[in-house]
């Protein structure tokens, strides 16, 4: 093989795995979008649970159900 060869196969082989890695930064950048959506939601939705004062009660004098 010569040293054109490998330079040629090293580069195909570097294309493809800027491909893979692309393919990979674009799945992990649709998630994090929908990751930040479903925060944004229940964020709001916690807000407004807060607001109505229809969220959970802690007293301090309850024992947890556990017990």
């Amino acid at each position: 093989m010569t040293d054109a060869e490998r330079l040629e196969s090293y580069l195909a082989d570097l294309a493809r795995q800027v491909d893979d890695l692309s393919a990979i930064v674009a799945r992990q950048d649709a998630e994090i979008a929908r990751l930040s959506a479903r925060v944004e939601r229940l964020t709001r939705r916690e807000a407004e649970r807060e607001a109505e004062g229809t969220g959970g009660h802690v007293f301090g004098d309850e024992r947890p159900p556990h017990y």
